[in-house]
């Protein structure tokens, strides 16, 4: 079973067979997806990280199948149900619904209208109406009639036999599979307003009279009438027309006209009413579901991707603003890594503003800042032009960079177990003004601490399958996090955990190790580290960094399992791993196939001259703030037509949501973003793009802003 799953999988994805068993394998032994794709591309066959996620992700669907399969198997065995032919059939399903098709006549269920029916002896009777054998069924029924079994009448006698037929029909897997078909490509998604609920569910308000293709719904549309119904708003209804359906009911079991072929009729109308219909319709809300949630998760990976790798600023000195009018603006300094220095408060309302000056300036001075960070939550636009007041006065250098920050999430990492770990002596202020500053420095390292979902670049995130979007979300994270690498001597414990092969525990162990014996020298060092074993070792390594290692090689993406390769180039060049890495014209001496071995093939070689010419390299872009306009700085000062600059926050399958920096993001709707037909957003747009829009309306009511790209 196993070997036809890697020959199934291989088919599906249009894959070499070897490559699956490889990944399998390496699946199995414990490796992480980012080891996999970076440094075992000779086993693979340079697979990159979708297609072995790909992979992984179908091996587990299909061993849930093979579970299942084990499961109906045992059950008719213990039965003494299972023939040789359907242990056949059980065991060639390749889909679960053919699966359950094929188990259905035999799976135990509540008592139904066919078993009493069957009870009372009516079952020779519905075979001979079925099989067109009965020529009077009228007559046929009459024999059946038996009052102490619960026949009175003829009547009763036909119905009864009727539900048996009916049960037949709804369990017959070819009707079943044809129904399925016709189903998927003809349904429709129905929805109308609950009586009552016009003015609660005011939200819903597309929907309260609305009908769509199932085929074409897109799952926006799809997620959102189905959280209405959820919350009693809407009546939702998901199915073809009838007629149709029973048409081709009648063309599969009609097969012959007369007496008994009005009975069937009856049969399976009654059938696919009462049984077949809302089974399908259970069936198909199930894969709607799932297709809308696959979509939706796939829009959120995609924008936590852009959004982790948003630009650093690097390590400087920065003053961060959490933004608050009543409040106050509380202000925090942090050195190149981030670490706090002090914090304050300063107010910007009435006659305050001199001595936040003062403050302000005088904080930059003694703690040598070299950056602001300003949160764009309420107030973020008037610190914003309160800092630049002082730049235009020569207070502060004319090169300061004043940068805004989206605070999305900075409220709930404040609160979290993880800030009180941090700054246990510090309140929820001091916190969020921090988180600001350190996602100005390095987003990565600080949007990790965050539940993805309350970053704020999701589609209906709290509706979608939890463990598929978790798993979705971490592959990202992780992906993101081992491609810029981890800085091991100032990694957080929550960057840690997700290098390749470390984890919540390891993390906990190599800070622990940190703080005690103090910076790591070399990655050697991490085998001492409490039950860092070998495999965890060989996982993480090539993902961690070491500045200033005595080794060149221990702040690359280098492999120490492959340190050996680079030791036979510089000793066949005759010099050092620092002149390799300094010298262009060295590297192009080495001879990548003169170093291949049966361990190590032409892939690894190439990636480690590759690495060696930039060695631990950050692959996201620098650093190129938006620049708002003066002066716009509230919904109120916007007019139609007016063309500014902005940022996009998110993307969704309808759209992009700018900051434009007045407290609202506007809309660009999928039709707005260019001058084309664009059926997917993410084809011209990105989470932390910058973007020239125009305005097209603003209702300051519903607090919407509908803009455009289009010129």
């Amino acid at each position: 079973m196993e070997d036809r799953n890697l020959q199934l999988v291989a088919q599906e994805l249009n894959i070499k067979i070897g490559q699956v068993n490889a990944t399998a394998l390496l699946l199995s032994e414990g490796g992480t997806v980012p080891f996999i794709a970076r440094y075992r591309k000779e086993a693979t066959g340079a697979l990159d990280e979708v297609a072995i996620a790909n992979i992984r992700d179908r091996l587990d669907e299909l061993e849930e199948l093979d579970k299942r399969r084990a499961s109906i198997i045992k059950s008719m065995e213990e039965r003494d149900l299972l023939t040789p032919e359907l242990r056949s059939k059980i065991q060639n399903a390749t889909a679960l619904p053919e699966l359950e098709d094929i188990y259905l006549p035999f799976k135990p269920k509540r008592r139904t209208r066919a078993m009493v029916a069957r009870e009372k002896g009516l079952e020779p009777l519905a075979n001979a109406i079925f099989s067109f054998t009965s020529k009077d069924p009228l007559k046929d029924a009459a024999e059946f009639v038996d009052v102490e079994k619960g026949v009175a009448s003829v009547e009763d006698a036909l119905a009864g036999a009727r539900d048996i037929i009916a049960e037949t029909i709804n369990e017959d897997a070819p009707a079943r599979a044809e129904m399925r078909l016709h189903w998927t490509q003809n349904s429709f998604i129905d929805s109308v307003v609950s009586k009552g609920k016009e003015i609660e569910g005011a939200k819903f308000s597309d929907y309260f009279d609305w009908e769509e293709s199932v085929k074409s719904a897109p799952s926006h549309r799809v997620l959102a009438i189905l959280r209405g119904e959820n919350e009693g708003v809407l009546s939702v209804k998901i199915a073809p027309n009838v007629e149709p359906a029973v048409d081709k009911l009648n063309r599969r079991f009609l097969k012959q006209r007369g007496p008994a072929a009005d009975q069937v009729s009856l049969a399976i109308a009654d059938s696919y009413k009462r049984l077949l219909g809302p089974s399908m319709e259970s069936e198909l809300r199930t894969q709607l579901k799932e297709r809308a949630d696959a979509e939706a998760i796939k829009v959120f990976t995609q924008n936590l991707r852009e959004l982790l790798f948003a630009p650093p600023l690097g390590r400087k000195r920065v003053l961060a603003v959490d933004p608050g009018m009543r409040t106050g603006c509380k202000l925090v300094c942090l050195d190149e890594q981030g670490a706090l220095l002090h914090n304050d408060v300063m107010y910007l309302l009435g006659n305050a503003q001199a001595e936040a000056a003062r403050k302000f300036l005088s904080l930059f001075d003694k703690y040598k800042m070299e950056a602001v960070a300003v949160g764009n939550g309420t107030g973020g636009r008037e610190a914003e032009t309160f800092v630049r007041e002082l730049i235009s006065a020569k207070q502060l250098p004319a090169g300061t960079l004043v940068i805004m920050v989206n605070e999305s999430g900075a409220s709930i990492y404040s609160a979290s177990e993880v800030a009180r770990e941090e700054f246990p002596d510090q309140d929820i202020t001091v916190r969020g003004a921090v988180s600001i500053g350190r996602r100005l420095i390095d987003p990565l390292a600080e949007l990790v601490k965050i539940d993805p979902k309350s970053i704020g670049v999701g589609q209906y995130q709290h509706d979608v399958n939890q463990p598929a979007l978790k798993r979705s979300l971490d592959d990202v994270v992780m992906s993101c996090v081992n491609s810029v690498g981890v800085e091991l001597n100032t990694a957080s414990k929550q960057l840690l955990s997700y290098v390749s092969g470390l984890g919540p525990q390891l993390a906990g162990n190599i800070v622990a190790a940190r703080n005690e014996t103090g910076p790591f020298k070399s990655r050697a060092q991490l085998k001492k580290v409490p039950r860092l074993g070998a495999k965890a070792f060989e996982q993480a390594a090539g993902f961690l960094r070491i500045r200033d290692a005595a080794n060149p090689l221990d702040n690359s993406a280098v492999h120490p399992e492959s340190y050996s390769v680079v030791d036979a180039i510089v000793k066949d060049l005759g010099c050092s791993v620092s002149d390799l890495i300094q010298s262009g014209d060295l590297r192009a001496k080495i001879n990548p196939s003169k170093y291949v071995t049966d361990k190590v093939g032409l892939p690894t070689i190439n990636d480690i001259i590759k690495e060696l010419a930039k060695p631990g390299r950050d692959p996201r872009e620098p650093l190129n703030p938006v620049k708002f306009s003066a002066d716009i700085t509230k919904m109120e000062d916007l007019r139609e037509g007016l063309k500014l600059e902005g940022v996009i926050t998110n993307v969704t399958a309808f759209g992009a949501f700018v900051d434009i920096g007045v407290h609202q993001d506007g809309l660009v709707h999928i039709s707005q973003l260019a001058n084309k037909y664009v059926t997917d957003p993410h084809e011209v747009v990105k989470v932390n793009q910058r973007v020239n829009v125009r305005v097209v309306s603003v209702d300051i009511g519903r607090k919407r802003i509908a803009l455009t790209m289009r010129d």
